[in-house]
């Protein structure tokens, strides 16, 4: 919507690929302001400040998300009406800027489209963080309270539980914050307005990589009790490896080098959970016991399915997730 003749909205629409060469105008100085949206009208021409705001409120009657641009006093009550307004820094007047939720300080409305970009990359990377670390956390509360019924009579000492969660929620954690951003990002739908960060299917995807930890940790415990190995230290070292494995398997580019921090912090990581076994002073600190060779290979191999599971379960709820949200023809 803009306050130009419907001829020069039009030849702005047009290039811009919103409307096609011949589609109508909206004139508001002479036609209903707010039309209902069945009609289909897609461009306003001559709209007066309040029309501004009655056509922003007209959309968010419909369930979209609305964001104004504008640099003028007139766009002032569109700005701060919209879900965003979107203020031009340099031309823009000092009331269109302070009505705004986000001033572009070159006037390119391409930066929206990047800030965009990069809030997704942001968004999706607090939820690859949440999903790794309650994952964990999910599988740790488990481990403590099934493995009593397994024969694992404490499969943690609390200062184990300490050292894992310091060595996968540290360096990794904050590693994962740093993953590079999905190369279709920008061709997904918006996210509704009231969907939590938890929400869209999150918590069943934390219940089933967690799940999968707690297995396989308490699945090492058990062998390990039953053919009188030093359970409780192939417990601590299959719990902190398997997510570690997952923290690898929740990379965006799988197979890239596009995020080496996370790979020198899960190697950092590891490196700490072996020096909790065979050095001295961390074995009396944390209370564990040597192991052989034969025993890390086994537990190193399980920890893969960590991997494993974090990567099929990413493979499902992309493919559910397409399928949700495909365009439907016909009916």
């Amino acid at each position: 919507m803009t306050g130009d003749h419907p001829a020069t909205a039009a030849a702005i629409a047009t290039d811009l690929g919103i409307i096609a060469t011949g589609d109508p105008v909206h004139d508001c100085r002479t036609d209903d302001p707010a039309p209902p949206a069945e009609r289909g009208v897609r461009v306003f021409a001559r709209a007066t400040p309040q029309q501004k705001v009655t056509i922003v409120n007209a959309l968010r009657g419909t369930g979209a998300v609305v964001a104004m641009t504008g640099d003028g006093v007139n766009d002032g009550p569109a700005l701060h009406t919209a879900d965003i307004g979107v203020a031009m820094g340099k031309r823009g007047t000092e009331v269109a800027r302070q009505a705004a939720d986000l001033v572009l300080a070159d006037d390119e409305l391409g930066t929206v489209v990047a800030a965009a970009e990069e809030g997704r990359r942001v968004y999706a990377n607090i939820r690859r963080f949440l999903l790794y670390a309650l994952a964990g956390g999910t599988a740790e509360i488990a481990v403590m309270l099934v493995g009593p019924f397994l024969g694992l009579a404490l499969p943690l000492l609390p200062a184990q539980i300490l050292w894992i969660n310091l060595l996968t929620h540290g360096l990794p954690g904050l590693a994962l914050g740093s993953e590079p951003g999905d190369p279709d990002a920008m061709r997904q739908p918006p996210r509704p307005p009231t969907e939590t960060v938890l929400g869209a299917g999150l918590w069943q995807r934390i219940a089933r990589v967690g799940t999968v930890i707690a297995a396989v940790t308490l699945g090492v415990g058990v062998w390990a009790h039953t053919t009188d190995r030093p359970w409780q230290t192939l417990v601590f070292l299959a719990l902190g490896a398997t997510q570690l494995a997952v923290a690898v398997g929740s990379r965006a580019r799988p197979g890239t080098w596009s995020n080496p921090m996370l790979l020198a912090a899960v190697g950092s990581a590891l490196l700490l959970q072996l020096a909790a076994v065979f050095l001295p002073p961390l074995r009396d600190l944390l209370g564990t016991q040597p192991v052989q060779i034969t025993d890390l290979l086994i537990v190193g191999a399980a920890a893969t399915l960590g991997y494993a599971a974090i990567r099929l379960d990413r493979f499902t709820f992309q493919r559910d997730h397409r399928q949700l949200t495909a365009p439907r023809s016909g009916l």
